[in-house]
């Protein structure tokens, strides 16, 4: 489903325009004048419509007039997961991003699908990241600790409704 944007003039005597694609918004932009017939230049853009995580994405990478053609681009081209790791990189981790250059592939920040640093500990424990333990002692072991370890470098936060775990590395 594509988002839809609106374009809002800075010049008060202008009306704004919806569009949903690049091409869309330099044509109505191009043709746009003001009550004095003076064309307009700079507008405010906005998100108006769309899934949760697109929303999320526009709103960590930014809406700007020089970039809404690479911003749309990446809200159609990218998956879920590579909107996910650009929002917590450039949003949760302050990470550089260049979206003319950058690929969200490339940042470094590992993602977990789960609800609590707990989560977390008990599937660090089950994949052997803390070694063996065997059955008889399992029962026996503190997840609430491990999981308070954890969060020295592991974060939760919530991404377009899904609670997530994450660590910028």
């Amino acid at each position: 489903m594509p988002c839809t944007f609106y374009a809002q003039p800075y010049d008060i005597t202008a009306t704004g325009f919806y569009f949903e694609t690049a091409e869309d918004f330099t044509i109505k932009a191009a043709v746009l004048r003001n009550e004095a017939g003076q064309p307009v230049e700079e507008f405010e853009l906005q998100f108006i419509d769309g899934d949760a995580i697109d929303a999320a994405l526009a709103d960590a990478l930014g809406l700007y007039q020089n970039t809404i053609a690479l911003v749309i681009a990446a809200l159609e081209g990218w998956d879920t997961d590579q909107k996910t790791r650009a929002i917590l990189a450039i949003g949760e981790c302050s990470c550089a991003f260049d979206l003319g250059t950058d690929r969200p592939d490339d940042l470094d920040v590992d993602v977990y699908y789960l609800d609590s640093l707990r989560d977390l500990a008990i599937e660090f424990v089950a994949e052997g990241i803390m070694g063996e333990i065997p059955d008889t002692l399992e029962r026996y072991f503190d997840y609430d600790a491990l999981a308070r370890d954890l969060g020295v470098d592991y974060s939760e936060t919530i991404v377009a409704g899904q609670r997530l775990i994450y660590r910028c590395a």
